[in-house]
């Protein structure tokens, strides 16, 4: 990772401006979940994870309260992080299909991941406002990975509303009217030093994987073709 996107993850993690979300994630942290008892949580905003010159990016929403917040890196530890990795892995962009800790040896091939929102939120649900003020981190990546970037995947309708204005404000131009969220869409956003295709994907929470919205194959299927158009290399899909 080069220095100047390391330091952006370095002033991610002191960040303190929502007053709400850091008593949210500092109490967590303090209670823990039962099972997790023997952890020692995260509990601070969690930058995102992958290479510095990815050219796909996965857009999420936020960490979880005993996942991410807990392991300290992006949907690491909990049952969507496990639908996700497990679809990285096979096609190709993950070393294993797990994520379980932030030092189990994970690699991911020319993908990032980050969210619009760095810190757990209470019920899953960041206020407009916490959305806003969280912005810039993510305008700051886009910036960052813009040498290399060729495609970005954006998980749910929540990540899909939050990330249009970052694109903007990092260089990028959205169609107007802005484009509605919808699995399988696929936009091109016009840009330097080149466009953007951006997809869009349910989201892998338990509620859209326990209830078949969003299956194994439509999240391998988003993701072979965003890692297309990103130019990276994928596996067969499954007969």
């Amino acid at each position: 990772m080069n220095s100047s996107l390391a330091e952006l993850d370095a002033r991610i993690t002191g960040c303190g401006a929502c007053p709400r979300l850091v008593a949210w994630r500092e109490e967590v942290a303090r209670t823990k979940r039962a099972a997790f008892a023997e952890w020692t949580y995260w509990g601070r905003p969690v930058p995102g994870f992958g290479p510095a010159d990815a050219s796909l990016l996965i857009v999420g929403l936020a960490p979880a309260a005993h996942g991410a917040n807990r392991t300290g890196r992006m949907f690491t530890g909990d049952r969507s992080g496990d639908v996700l990795y497990a679809a990285l892995h096979d096609v190709g962009l993950a070393s294993r299909g797990t994520a379980v800790s932030a030092d189990d040896g994970l690699e991911l091939y020319g993908v990032r991941i980050t969210s619009p929102v760095h810190c757990a939120p209470p019920a899953n649900q960041p206020t407009p406002g916490e959305r806003d003020a969280c912005r810039p981190w993510l305008i700051s990546e886009l910036e960052l990975l813009r040498p290399t970037l060729r495609a970005v995947v954006v998980l749910g309708a929540f990540g899909w509303q939050a990330a249009l204005p970052a694109f903007v404000g990092a260089g990028w131009s959205v169609p107007r009217p802005r484009p509605a969220f919808a699995h399988g869409a696929r936009i091109t956003l016009d840009g330097r030093p080149r466009p953007l295709d951006l997809f869009g994907c349910f989201h892998v929470s338990q509620r859209n994987t326990f209830t078949g919205r969003l299956t194994p194959a439509m999240l391998r299927d988003v993701l072979r073709t965003a890692a297309r158009a990103a130019g990276l290399p994928t596996t067969p899909d499954e007969p």
